[in-house]
């Protein structure tokens, strides 16, 4: 697992999510940790390395 630190594209603190670089693709919705509004992650992974990273505020 590996803990990538952002922004929160709602309240703007910073907040970290845990990613599993063994997989190569995903996307999932989760709340903020602190707001509690739902963001939309996409990861990309490539050779256990975090290669790409979008957090996306959910459209309501």
């Amino acid at each position: 697992m590996y803990e990538h630190f952002f922004q929160c594209p709602y309240c703007w603190e910073e907040i970290s999510v845990l990613l599993d670089t063994s997989v190569s693709q995903q996307s999932y919705v989760e709340d903020c940790e602190v707001c509690c509004n739902p963001i939309e992650f996409n990861v990309i992974c490539e050779d256990h390395e975090l290669s790409q990273f979008d957090a996306q505020p959910l459209g309501q």
